[in-house]
């Protein structure tokens, strides 16, 4: 491996990717990771670790919770998937992705090991962070599942509590079809004894939750049950207000510069989290957590979820994909202010396209394009179901080729978003 963009192409091309790929890429299986992490000396038991799992809002609550430990002083891994626009991003401590030259070292002293076990991309890379967290000798790593939780390759760990947040429709191929099904896969995470925080109580999962926390003699809490948080001023996009009722009845008043309103529910379930782990990590005090969630993107360098990406007309970028994702988007529409939308779409293409269709805003001007990868649907197949729900718009080459004809077309006073696909986000930011 002579350099980052040489190492980069040989993990893409040798290693199958789900991302790009799709179905030949998944394995239903933790083996490969648990005979990688072997060899490499079990990484994932020489540090603390935090298991995030869940539809949506993974990724958010990962990295509210990578801020708040950051912030008070802990040093933090975190792990998360995809990525927008560089590798490194899914490999961080304190904020800082892991460095070119470790990426390229990992894949040049154990290619042998590879073509040995023949992971996929994804198994590669949590093996790499394991041992890269261990390494740093991080004091707390925040593990995001990538898929499900039982057979997904981050489930080797051992955390100090688990966080499953929204249960919703996604990838039902591997996961099921049903919300009981999907929730019984994302229980594979909790384990015996430790702690799980259930961000949101849903009627049908919550009996798969009690029934498997009952089986690992798990203490679980179902956080929206124990806190209460609700959204107090019109959004200006910088950041959100909100007022917090503890379990204690006691009030009070914080920011987030996570914008969507969706955002309340991850953060019930990062404040439930936090408040089980404050005494294993008594640096950590209110004053902390509340700075550190008004600059999550600052501290972490999150993007993509509910992005303003520009004013006069206002663009915003959110990562959402798939039904109950554009359904927070269609939800935190109704606080904006604007004229018309247009909207850049893309999508891939293993999703439910009329799940998603049947909810869109027929007044808007769709702009369809195809990420630009091999998963990517392409923008004319997408063009036609979307006109059988009355949606209408052209389609377009590339996905920046829709982006800057919306934003030329659109009005100050109108808005142009960019969601459907966490790939098109990346394209544009």
């Amino acid at each position: 491996m002579r350099n980052y963009q040489d190492t980069l192409s040989y993990l893409f091309t040798q290693l199958p990717v789900f991302q790009r790929d799709g179905a030949s890429a998944y394995k239903p299986t933790i083996a490969n990771t648990i005979a990688l992490c072997e060899v490499l000396g079990n990484p994932q038991e020489k540090f603390k670790s935090i298991h995030v799992a869940g539809t949506n809002g993974k990724g958010s609550s990962s990295h509210q919770l990578a801020a708040i430990f950051q912030a008070a002083g802990y040093k933090t891994g975190l792990y998360t998937s995809p990525h927008l626009k560089d590798f490194r991003e899914r490999i961080r401590v304190n904020g800082e992705c892991i460095p070119e030259q470790n990426v390229i070292d990992f894949a040049a002293t154990h290619q042998a090991l590879f073509e040995k076990i023949k992971p996929s991309f994804f198994e590669m890379t949590v093996a790499m962070a394991f041992e890269y967290f261990a390494n740093q000798q991080v004091e707390i790593a925040i593990i995001e599942v990538g898929m499900g939780g039982r057979l997904d390759s981050t489930n080797i760990i051992k955390p100090e509590l688990c966080l499953i947040t929204n249960i919703s429709f996604d990838h039902q191929a591997y996961l099921g079809h049903t919300l009981e099904a999907i929730a019984g896969e994302k229980a594979g995470i909790i384990k015996n004894e430790v702690p799980v925080v259930i961000a949101s109580t849903q009627k049908a999962t919550q009996a798969v939750f009690k029934g498997k926390a009952a089986t690992q003699n798990a203490p679980i809490y179902f956080a929206d049950q124990l806190y209460h948080l609700q959204r107090t001023a019109d959004s200006n996009q910088q950041y959100l207000e909100i007022e917090y009722t503890d379990a204690l009845g006691t009030v009070q008043k914080f920011q987030s510069d996570l914008t969507g309103i969706y955002q309340l529910k991850n953060i019930t379930g990062v404040l439930c989290a936090i408040d089980l782990l404050k005494e294993k990590f008594p640096k950590i005090n209110n004053e902390i957590i509340f700075d550190a969630l008004a600059n999550v993107k600052k501290i972490t360098g999150l993007k993509g979820r509910w992005e303003v990406l520009s004013e006069n007309p206002l663009c915003i970028a959110d990562t959402g994909h798939n039904e109950d994702g554009i359904q927070q988007i269609l939800t935190q529409l109704t606080y904006c202010n604007y004229e018309n939308i247009h909207w850049v779409i893309g999508m891939v293409n293993d999703k439910d396209l009329d799940a998603v269709l049947t909810l869109l805003p027929k007044n808007a001007t769709y702009y369809f394009c195809k990420p630009n990868i091999p998963r990517g649907l392409d923008q004319l197949i997408l063009q036609q179901a979307a006109a059988q729900f009355d949606l209408n718009g052209k389609c377009y080459s590339s996905v920046s080729e829709a982006f800057m004809t919306a934003k030329n077309n659109a009005k100050n006073t109108d808005l142009v978003l960019i969601a459907g696909s966490t790939f098109i986000v990346a394209e544009i930011i």
